[in-house]
């Protein structure tokens, strides 16, 4: 019996734990908080947190694990990629190709010197020198944090007075205290943030959605939704395809799930603007198979245990899909989901993740979510109708609020 070890417990490892149990897989879920949901459902805990790589190698050298993979897990990629690395495990790539896409400022270095379309970007670890370069970038920008997930530490600054705050809002996010600085691209259409997949170093499968935001959330950065197909110009998603297969072969990357974020500008050019060699959270890799059919989670479970792929390969979406992230716009406690009767024939699943009673955030970043709602729509025209005011069609309901 193969061990996969997973990094971390979130509910978003409970379909990598299902996948890899229907492939016969002794399941250990790993990270430094014993009440995470997903240690319910493997058959062993190991308490180390995730960030710590030597231990976290010893725990797998101790358990002596068969694959490791940090599925919708942003803090355990490179951990997974270095105990793979150094047990000779299967892995996407180098320790030192993972640690590239993983921080946002390498990774718009490596951009830039390979000659992809690169917003203005620099990475920082001091306050002051970033300050300095203020003349630098041309104005709004984004700051964040160079490695965190999950929209933790994003914000958008107009200009130049508001940096110092917007940095020092970043580097609370930050576990190795730095951040990046880079031009806001103005996105035509929806951006994209979506799941791809390479095998044996050859990019079998990509998509592009629509990334929607709710601008009444504490955190307007944080997704909220998201639809497929996408609204960018079959020409630039060939453009971008095309350069994702670039990049991984620049990067020596093997067999692998991605989570990828692209975006096509006003300036017309389209944008690679994150690839992180893992699935992404907020379920897009169930989403993606409901639509097509490929099994990105269980290919992912057998890529990190060295079996072969199964049935990676391009499909066409069957019927036109959306996700919406149910979230609370305000602090409150929760008492129901409401979804308005015109839409009833669309839904297609609903994973509500709390009871009523529950105390809920304002949505200021993404582990404030309470569940999802998939929907599928016969038309594009339905579903861009019932998405461009899904809050007249869905809303999380807080105790002593009204429908």
């Amino acid at each position: 019996m193969k061990k996969l070890m997973i990094l971390g417990g979130s509910r978003y490892a409970l379909p990598v734990i299902k996948a890899a149990h229907e492939l016969g897989a002794y399941v250990i879920t790993a990270d430094y908080l014993p009440d995470n949901i997903a240690h319910k459902y493997s058959d062993e805990y190991c308490n180390v947190s995730i960030t710590d790589r030597e231990a976290t190698l010893k725990a797998a050298q101790e358990r002596e694990i068969d694959g490791v993979i940090s599925f919708a897990c942003d803090p355990g990629v490179v951990t997974a990629a270095w105990v793979a690395e150094k047990m000779g495990l299967p892995s996407v790539g180098s320790f030192k190709a993972v640690s590239i896409l993983q921080n946002k400022g390498r990774f718009r270095a490596f951009l830039t010197e390979h000659g992809f379309n690169v917003p203005t970007a620099k990475g920082y670890t001091e306050l002051e020198e970033a300050l300095k370069d203020a003349g630098l970038f041309h104005w709004p920008v984004i700051v964040k944090p160079t490695d965190s997930a999950g929209s933790k530490g994003v914000s958008r600054v107009d200009d130049p007075a508001g940096l110092k705050a917007a940095i020092e809002y970043a580097l609370s996010f930050s576990r190795g205290k730095e951040f990046i600085v880079e031009d806001f691209i103005t996105q035509h259409g929806f951006s994209s943030d979506t799941d791809c997949f390479s095998v044996d170093g050859e990019l079998k499968f990509v998509s592009f959605n629509c990334q929607r935001f709710d601008a009444k959330a504490e955190n307007p950065y944080t997704p909220a939704a998201y639809s497929w197909p996408s609204s960018m110009t079959q020409e630039h998603q060939a453009e971008l395809a095309k350069e994702i297969r670039r990049l991984i072969k620049l990067l020596g990357l093997g067999t692998s799930i991605y989570n990828i974020e692209t975006r096509e500008g006003t300036d017309g050019r389209a944008y690679i603007m994150e690839c992180s060699p893992r699935g992404g959270g907020n379920r897009l890799a169930e989403c993606l198979e409901y639509a097509t059919g490929v099994k990105l989670v269980e290919n992912a479970v057998r890529a990190a245990l060295g079996m072969p792929t199964v049935g990676v390969e391009q499909r066409p979406y069957d019927g036109c899909w959306a996700e919406v992230i149910l979230h609370s716009d305000r602090p409150g406690v929760f008492d129901s989901l409401w979804v308005d009767d015109s839409i009833a024939d669309a839904v297609y699943e609903r994973d509500l993740w709390i009871e009523p009673g529950t105390p809920v955030g304002g949505f200021s970043a993404a582990n404030e979510a309470i569940g999802t709602l998939v929907l599928r729509f016969e038309t594009q025209e339905r579903l861009q109708t019932v998405m461009n005011d899904i809050g007249n069609y869905c809303k999380v309901i807080l105790r002593g609020g009204e429908v």
